[in-house]
């Protein structure tokens, strides 16, 4: 189970996810030495956090083709915008982050399309054992001296921890071929999946 250096993982822009023994190794200095999976601890950077229209779970699509339109920000911090460096020549990237507000998981889940629960692992449901997610995105601006990526369609709730950005490469990334699994029979019958479309956002002072 993950826990914050500095809980709530919201408090503030920047922190550190450590593993469940992170109070004996808090003052430690980095080690140029092999991570070990297997070992106590295990360490993961917040780069930055998603803004985007939505704060509900309820509000925000459930995936990125829900919403293709739909324009956000990547905000990083300070000490990692040099790493922005050559991004604006692609033209998707891939955004690992972190379900922040999820909580708890089970082994078997109801997909929402329907049909009987399948392995946590089969779908693409929130809650999982390390809260960890990806999503795909189309770049449109980036500003390296503001430390910002404009990206379009961003299916993250606002103030998402954001984990790691990596380049979207259509020869490595794009496999037409490698089949639905068990989505198959209902693409097959010809039935959709029915991807929550985002609730537009109330303006200020409205309710």
């Amino acid at each position: 189970m993950w826990k914050c250096r500095n809980p709530p993982c919201d408090a503030r822009l920047g922190g550190t996810l450590m593993g469940r023994h992170e109070s004996r190794t808090r003052n430690r200095k980095p080690e140029s030495r092999p991570l070990d999976p297997a070992g106590p601890e295990l360490e993961i950077r917040v780069i930055g956090r998603a803004r985007t229209p939505w704060r509900r779970r309820e509000d925000a699509p459930h995936q990125p083709s829900a919403a293709a339109g739909t324009e956000g920000v990547l905000e990083i911090e300070p000490e990692y915008r040099p790493a922005l460096a050559d991004l604006e020549s692609f033209g998707r990237i891939w955004i690992l982050f972190l379900f922040d507000r999820s909580h708890g998981w089970a082994a078997r889940v109801k997909p929402p399309r329907g049909g009987p629960k399948r392995g946590l692992f089969a779908t693409r449901a929130p809650n999982r054992p390390s809260q960890i997610g990806m999503t795909c995105v189309a770049v449109t601006c980036v500003d390296h001296t503001r430390g910002t990526v404009h990206v379009q369609g961003l299916d993250l709730l606002d103030g998402t921890p954001l984990l790691d950005i990596k380049p979207y490469l259509p020869f490595v990334d794009a496999w037409p071929g490698a089949g639905h699994g068990w989505l198959e029979e209902y693409l097959r019958a010809g039935i959709e999946p029915r991807l929550k479309k985002p609730i537009r956002p109330m303006k200020e002072g409205k309710g």
